[in-house]
């Protein structure tokens, strides 16, 4: 059957589980045509198709023209100052991150793993302690106080099991720029931990794994007018660290070879409780999707010839295992040697 795509559609309420799973997620059963609307929805990825040529802008007059001279200068504003946006590039030995001074989340964090650095294990989460990030301006960063209470967790969107190869490594993942509030029981401590478990077992056939992490404030559909609305919790004293209403993982799994294929997946999570029965493929979709929600590119030098589907080179299921027991060891039981491939059918 086809696969039409849906992209962000922020579902139901939280306690709906599997509802939620309707933000981003692909259709699996055929659908007749519809005629396209006048004006199409911001977060709709139409099929693919060739791109028309984009057309040539009218010129647009020029204040740098030499016949006439502005009688103002509006970048004069800049002496007292740049008013941004700024995005706070945080590299670590860990991770490499952009800040969001605005949600006090990040933007993206990205993060690479090897077989060779999973079995390194030098550092201990026991030994690591959550920090504020001084780098970033203090009236900017998130505080250890804005998450006390909240009922939400210091979300890790790397891991610091993927950083067990070093103690400093290991603590960096610590910081809050690294942190988002996540739904604690069922997400960050369930399901979400099994996602990071499978980035960790595709390294059993891949050498080389890098993962793109962060959030998403989708939309949804305000049940009284109809209308699409973006709307989301701020927790801190005073208020002013955002909740995402999702999160998202953009894997780039490569096969080693210079120049050669690269599996890409991208998936996206509601941060709500979600049960573990719930096929991980179900979350998949398309990378465009995520960069229209976030407006970042993850993929954009990356030739077409070198990309494969990751679920269609592997199978994109959860090994689900208890949180205390991942906890005592935070790699969990020895994973397969290999990652079984999807049933050809």
């Amino acid at each position: 059957m086809s696969k039409t795509t849906l992209a962000i559609i922020a579902g139901a309420s939280a306690a709906a589980g599997s509802a939620l799973t309707a933000t981003i997620l692909a259709s699996r059963s055929q659908r007749k045509e519809t005629p396209t609307p006048t004006t199409q929805p911001y977060n709709e990825i139409p099929p693919t198709r060739p791109s028309p040529a984009a057309p040539v802008p009218a010129p647009l007059p020029s204040p740098l023209r030499k016949d006439l001279l502005p009688p103002v200068n509006p970048t004069g504003v800049f002496q007292y100052g740049f008013p941004g946006p700024i995005n706070d590039l945080r590299p670590t030995l860990s991770t490499t991150s952009s800040f969001d001074r605005r949600t006090r989340n990040p933007h993206w964090v990205a993060e690479h793993i090897t077989p060779i650095s999973l079995s390194t294990k030098d550092g201990d989460r026991h030994n690591s302690t959550f920090v504020e990030d001084e780098s970033i301006p203090e009236k900017f960063r998130a505080k250890l106080h804005d998450y006390f209470r909240s009922g939400y967790d210091r979300g890790h969107q790397v891991p610091a099991a993927d950083a067990k190869w070093s103690q400093e490594a290991m603590d960096q993942t610590f910081l809050l720029t690294n942190m988002c509030p996540q739904v604690g029981d069922g997400f960050n401590r369930d399901y979400w931990a099994h996602l990071e478990d499978f980035c960790r077992r595709l390294t059993n056939r891949y050498p080389s794994v890098r993962i793109v992490t962060g959030p998403l404030y989708l939309p949804r559909r305000d049940p009284q007018d109809g209308k699409w609305r973006v709307s989301y919790e701020v927790i801190g004293n005073p208020p002013n660290v955002a909740v995402p209403t999702h999160f998202y993982k953009v894997i780039f799994a490569e096969d080693g070879k210079t120049g050669g294929d690269v599996s890409l997946g991208a998936f996206v999570l509601p941060n709500a409780k979600i049960d573990n029965e719930k096929p991980l493929a179900s979350f998949e979709v398309p990378v465009e999707a995520i960069e229209r929600a976030s407006g970042l590119e993850f993929a954009s030098k990356l030739p077409a010839q070198r990309r494969k589907k990751l679920c269609e080179q592997v199978t994109c299921s959860l090994l689900v295992r208890d949180y205390a027991e991942r906890q005592k060891n935070l790699m969990g039981n020895p994973p397969p040697k290999r990652l079984p491939s999807p049933t050809r059918t």
